[in-house]
């Protein structure tokens, strides 16, 4: 049954029917009315076994603002979201419960043709889990369209070490020196010291403030990509040399002023100006979990990492070669 009331200057739509109710305000009474009827059809297709009209395109929106939300990823993830609906309109237009796992493999060929295995992986678990929470949740589909749908492989875990040398020479060349940094390109190279000794990623290093850091616990408190799941923030241990390195910009708010984007862009054009090739910002993180593996158990070092999964920690992360290994035993 379906209910339009003027309620507080506004047009109030209620629909119940088999024990599920919804409701929403409205600035006038034909809207109201409109969405009532378009609920209630909803659901008396949902009593009869169908499943309402919604289309792809509808439920990337929704999972926007229900899930994307809710994770510190979520500008990356919407970046993700917009490009499905701008590249694949044949897709998107079409209603959820209709797409079928060919029309899946048809979209990951066609993508496979412009980015990378490990780019279109990271994209079928981002819609796989959009599917599943429309088919749990909203109960928009049925049965998901990825059952049976076969993943391209990853691309081979990098393997890249940091030599001291590299980072004496992008240091040098950002114009850092040690207890100064007055500007942009010098937060940097200091941003990605305390990378190569915390293990933080690029994003959890801007975060740092007086806010967050305990110098005299040598804690640093930050929120990481999987705290929508956790609900809670990640506590980094820190090394007396990070803090060596944090304790003369504390006392100032945040310690960087730097964005994420302009750090990247920054980094990449010092390594390129030094003729230095292959090398990330993000493989500090790489470097700083394998030194430390030479002095902590791998549950510690996990702990530090943040990484419930190990066997991503070892295939990924730790990246201590095996002559590197003989020479020590």
């Amino acid at each position: 049954m379906a209910y339009v009331r003027k309620n507080a200057g506004k047009w109030r739509a209620q629909v119940e029917r088999g024990g599920v109710r919804k409701s929403k305000s409205f600035g006038t009474k034909a809207e109201a009315t409109n969405w009532a009827a378009a609920q209630e059809a909803e659901l008396i297709d949902g009593k009869s076994g169908k499943f309402p009209r919604k289309t792809f395109a509808d439920a990337i929106e929704e999972y926007r603002e229900k899930v994307s939300a809710k994770k510190e990823g979520s500008q990356k993830e919407g970046l993700r979201l917009d490009a499905m609906k701008r590249e694949f309109p044949w897709l998107v237009n079409k209603t959820l419960s209709d797409v079928t796992t060919p029309d899946l493999v048809r979209w990951r060929d066609a993508r496979l043709l412009k980015v990378t295995p490990g780019a279109v992986r990271r994209d079928v678990n981002l819609f796989r889990n959009l599917f599943s929470v429309a088919r749990d949740e909203w109960h928009w589909c049925g049965e998901s369209p990825f059952k049976g749908f076969s993943v391209p492989s990853d691309n081979p875990p990098r393997t890249r070490r940091v030599s001291p040398k590299e980072v004496r020479r992008v240091c040098r060349w950002l114009g850092y020196r040690t207890g100064k940094v007055d500007g942009k390109q010098q937060q940097v190279a200091l941003a990605f010291l305390l990378g190569l000794r915390t293990g933080m990623r690029a994003g959890e290093l801007l975060s740092l403030g007086d806010h967050n850091v305990d110098l005299a616990r040598r804690v640093a408190t930050v929120e990481h990509k999987m705290q929508h799941i956790t609900g809670r923030t990640r506590e980094v241990p820190m090394t007396r040399h990070a803090v060596r390195l944090l304790a003369p910009r504390m006392g100032r708010g945040m310690v960087f002023t730097v964005a994420a984007k302009s750090l990247d862009a920054m980094f990449r054009k010092a390594t390129n100006a030094l003729m230095i090739k292959d090398l990330h910002f993000h493989d500090s993180r790489a470097e700083a979990l394998t030194r430390l593996a030479r002095k902590v158990d791998v549950m510690t070092l996990a702990r530090i990492s943040g990484h419930k999964d190990l066997s991503m920690l070892l295939s990924t992360y730790y990246r201590e070669s095996a002559a590197d290994i003989a020479a020590r035993i």
